[in-house]
């Protein structure tokens, strides 16, 4: 297992740079005192070498070597495209 980098499935929020976007995750987790649920948002900007994703795809990235200085994550593929 050691040496396997992480994947997320996210969905595109932005699209305006060339060959990138910002990706968006979400997670529930329940609040320590009033144990109510809420959903926190996570976004990082990957690398997207084709320029092919639109704004409200859902894709996979995976986590790679620095590109730039925000850029941590590459688009591995798109799994459902925005209508």
């Amino acid at each position: 297992m050691q040496g396997q980098r992480k994947r997320r499935t996210g969905v595109v929020v932005s699209n305006k740079m060339d060959k990138t976007v910002v990706v968006a995750t979400h997670r529930m987790t329940r609040h320590p005192l009033y144990k109510k649920y809420i959903k926190k948002r996570v976004t990082f900007k990957a690398h997207d070498k084709d320029n092919n994703c639109q704004i409200g795809d859902t894709v996979l990235v995976q986590e790679t070597r620095p590109l730039s200085k925000q850029k941590r994550w590459r688009v591995i593929e798109v799994l459902e495209r925005a209508i």
